[in-house]
């Protein structure tokens, strides 16, 4: 069967990564997705800081890593100095995450990246937020002549219209995430087709050199 991944890397980390007691290693991931199911392609949906990198939404569907990473080196080498201990930590944290997509492009996963905004909260907090649900569900329908069999890491109950339209149309539907963690719905619709991280670890375990 023709099959296609989608990672919802918020719900991933959050709702898998985060509540395990071990990390995921990547590269493991994709390896694993391609031998046990197939998969021609995993995509992976994520937000991403940009600072004041110029990003046009309405020419790129996707963050331009490579020269982000430019930027924020060069950012860091100009105003570094300028910058306060904890603003220039949490700029090379950022850095850091940017390697990491990069690291994950280089393993084979096909990345779309969101801007990461700041939204001003009512108690007068901001918060950050790079919701990509829109996004990897436009790309579940814009893909749904391609494959025959979907693999969906996330436990996000907000997927279920696309995931059950998809499974009346005929595709296999089979969900990859934190059991204790995924919404129940998305757990009663997938049934046996759900398979826990728990499980994985022997297989996706990241080990430390």
């Amino acid at each position: 069967m023709k099959t296609i991944a989608f990672i919802d890397a918020s719900n991933l980390f959050y709702g898998g990564e985060k509540s395990l007691s071990w990390k995921i290693d990547y590269r493991k991931l994709i390896g694993y997705l391609k031998e046990k199911y197939g998969a021609e392609k995993v995509l992976y949906f994520g937000g991403v800081e940009i600072y004041d990198f110029k990003f046009d939404y309405l020419k790129n569907e996707t963050v331009p890593i490579e020269e982000l990473e430019k930027y924020l080196v060069e950012k860091i080498k100009e105003q570094g100095k300028k910058l306060n201990e904890a603003k220039l930590l949490l700029v090379s944290r950022h850095l850091q995450r940017v390697r990491f997509y990069l690291k994950l492009k280089n393993f084979g996963y096909e990345m779309h990246l969101k801007p990461v905004k700041m939204y001003e909260q009512e108690d007068g907090t901001t918060r950050r937020k790079a919701n990509c649900d829109v996004e990897m569900c436009f790309y579940l329908m814009k893909e749904e002549n391609n494959f025959e069999q979907v693999i969906v890491l996330s436990g996000d109950g907000d997927f279920l219209p696309v995931l059950k339209y998809l499974k009346d149309g005929g595709k296999e539907v089979i969900i990859l995430a934190r059991g204790p963690r995924a919404a129940r719905e998305i757990r009663q619709f997938a049934g046996s087709k759900f398979r826990d991280f728990t499980r994985l670890e022997s297989i996706i375990r990241f080990e430390e050199k």
